[in-house]
């Protein structure tokens, strides 16, 4: 454990139970959250992969659009 993460622990450890509870949730809520997020982001990561190369087919072989964007 990181000395910042250990100090912070023994601030959070001087307050009532109810706040360190609230504290807790938080912490396991956020890590839950990112490990979520890479689920997600290593399951799509083929299919952008697989898109990206099928739109390069398409370009090389003339099958796609020519778009102008402006704002």
């Amino acid at each position: 454990m990181t000395k910042l993460l250990n100090s912070a622990f023994e601030e959070i450890s001087k307050l009532p139970e109810l706040e360190q509870n609230i504290f807790a949730r938080f912490i396991i809520n956020e890590i839950e959250s990112e490990k979520e997020w890479e689920k997600q982001f290593s399951n799509s990561e083929d299919l952008l992969s697989d898109l990206a190369n099928i739109a390069l087919k398409d370009f090389k072989n003339n099958k796609s659009l020519s778009c102008k964007f402006t704002f």
